[in-house]
Formats: C-alpha cells, structure tokens, sequence
C-alpha cells in the first residue's frame, strides 16, 4: 500500500521568531548623544526661556517682552529679517533646483561640479562677510571690474547706510553664494531617490522635460524640498556674521539686535527675548511648511 507523505508545509514545525535580548546596549550608546544635547542644547533652552519671562527685578511676566515691543530699533530689525527671507528663500531654491538637476542629470564632470558647489560649505559665515565685504566695498573687486569694462565711471556705494534693502541684497547675494550648497545636498539626495520607473513611465507617453519635470519630479521631490525649506528659513532668522562684517550697525536683523542687547547694553532679559522671539518665528515657519507641503505615503523614499 503506498504512503502518502503529508506536505512539506505540514511537516516541518512553524518557526519561531528568535526574541533578540539586547539589554541596555542601545540605551548606552545613545547615552553620549543625549548627555551633549542635555548639556549644550536643552540646559541653555530652559535657561533662556527663564531669562525671557523674568525680569530685571526677578518677576516672573512679559515685561521683558514688553520692553522689546518698545525697543526703538525692533520694528525695523524685524522687517529686515522679514524682507531677507523672502528674497534669500526663492532665490536660494531656483540656484539649488538647478545645480541639483545638473549634477542628477549626470552630464560629464558631474562630480567635478558638485565639488565646486559644495566648496562654500567648508567656508565660515564671517570669513564669507569678510569675502564678500571686499567685493562690495567702494574700492573692491566689483566697482573695479565695472569701471575697467566702462559700465560706470565712478565707484558706486554698496553698502550705503542710507539704502538699506541695497544693503540686504548684498546680504543675499553672500548668503546665498556661501549656504546654496546645504540645499543643493538635501536636493541631489531627494532626487537621486525617485524611482527611475516614474521617468521612464513618462518618456513613454513622450512627456515634455517640462511637464516631466513639473508633474513627476517635484511632486516626488516634495519630501527633500520640504527639509530644505525647513532648514533654510531656520538659519536665516539665525544669520549674523554676514550681517556684521557686511553692514555693521547700519542694519539690524533679530539675531543682531540680541547680540547687541547682551553685549553692549548687558541686558540678558532682553537678548533671551530675543532670543525666544527668533525661536517661535523658527517654530511657526516649520509648521507651516509641514501644514502646506504635506507628504504622502508613495512620495516617501
């Protein structure tokens, strides 16, 4: 009589899914990260929050706000950091947008440009003022060219004290040649994430690279390009050595404005305030790019 062997499937016992004992080892090795973010980030948040709500006399309350309501130069420093990210933002996104979609393209000496363009990075934000403060200067390198060229016969004033969105535009132009970098990373790392399937769908149907760009492209891209909007908003409202070695005292933005309350007038308070102020600007911009960039499941890498 023949046997009749049961199924592999019903032979064979269902395996167990071995339970992995790590201990503490996890908890260890995150310990260095957390104790140098508690030490350096969380003790000085708390403490600046404390400063910002308590006043001179040690009374808890907005009157440290208050008084930077009434600061004579507060409205103006806010304006210019205002005005700054709305101009150093799209201008920052277009030059990132394209250098990304060179290097993605993978053109010959691709690589070659993308060490070209990360070469700012290595670039402080002082040293990149001073750079910058140079070229802009009565006597530097950009009235010199001109006036070789003929373009202008006498030396034209850039960082005029009197013309203050002059001032901010050569703000921009140094900010954006020294941080476009940051942004050309984050993008390069989004677009290289797209599955080549989506492209190639779209060269199927003969998709302009307009159309292919604007309808396949950057909506995949919108997780990378939320973190760079992110990323950048955040560090304008933090920009100060540019501002310093370009534009001196003749232009505040928030972030000076806190320098000069701690420094030159030894007011804690009202730098913290600052401080915080910059912080809930910082907080309210993310939230508004997660609220109006929302990312679905099948955009996520």
């Amino acid at each position: 009589m023949a046997s009749v062997s049961a199924p592999a499937d019903q032979r064979r016992p269902a395996a167990r899914p071995r339970a992995r004992h790590r201990g503490w080892t996890p908890y260890i090795l995150l310990l260095p990260s957390v104790a140098f973010l508690a030490v350096f980030f969380l003790a000085p948040l708390i403490q600046g929050i404390q400063l910002a709500f308590t006043s001179a006399s040690g009374q808890y309350g907005l009157a440290t706000f208050n008084s930077m309501l009434n600061d004579p130069g507060f409205l103006s420093s806010l304006t210019n950091t205002l005005i700054m990210l709305a101009i150093v933002l799209p201008v920052q996104l277009l030059l990132a947008m394209a250098m990304a979609l060179l290097v993605s393209s993978r053109p010959r000496g691709s690589g070659f440009w993308l060490y070209v363009y990360l070469l700012p990075l290595g670039v402080s934000e002082l040293t990149s003022g001073i750079v910058w403060y140079s070229v802009f200067t009565q006597q530097g390198w950009l009235n010199s060219i001109l006036t070789s060229l003929g373009v202008i016969h006498t030396p034209v004033i850039w960082l005029s004290y009197s013309n203050s969105l002059l001032i901010i535009a050569t703000i921009v132009v140094a900010e954006a040649w020294r941080s476009t970098s940051i942004i050309v990373i984050i993008l390069v790392g989004g677009l290289d994430a797209i599955p080549r399937e989506y492209l190639e769908a779209a060269d199927v149907f003969y998709a302009s690279p307009w159309r292919k760009f604007w309808h396949v492209t950057l909506p995949l891209l919108r997780p990378a390009l939320r973190t760079a909007l992110i990323l950048r908003t955040v560090l304008a409202f933090e920009v100060f050595a540019t501002v310093i070695a370009l534009a001196g005292g003749s232009l505040n933005v928030l972030a000076t404005k806190a320098n000069n309350a701690y420094t030159q007038f030894q007011e804690p308070h009202l730098a913290a305030a600052y401080g915080v102020l910059i912080m809930a600007l910082s907080v309210a911009a993310t939230a508004i790019f997660l609220a109006g960039l929302p990312v679905r499941e099948e955009q996520l890498p």
